[in-house]
């Protein structure tokens, strides 16, 4: 199990990856990816998964709205 939280669960982060062109875009992957990594995390530490993955999806999701196109680019 310690294999899947320190590893599988990063892996399947790095997996959801997707930008975006617009800001819309952006905020909706960065929310979607921030949730997984928040909920992860929780789950690694033994936190609450929820609330991992609401704080991380916020964290996320801000990141990518306030962001432009140029500032984050991962192809």
């Amino acid at each position: 199990m310690k294999f899947f939280k320190f590893f599988a669960i990063p892996a399947l982060v790095l997996f959801l990856a997707a930008c975006g062109n617009t800001t819309g875009e952006r905020a909706l992957s960065g929310g979607g990816i921030g949730a997984a990594g928040g909920a992860g995390l929780a789950a690694a530490t033994g936190g609450s998964i929820g609330g991992g993955a609401l704080v991380g999806g916020l964290a996320g999701a801000a990141t990518g709205a306030l962001t432009d196109e140029d500032d984050i680019n991962l192809d």
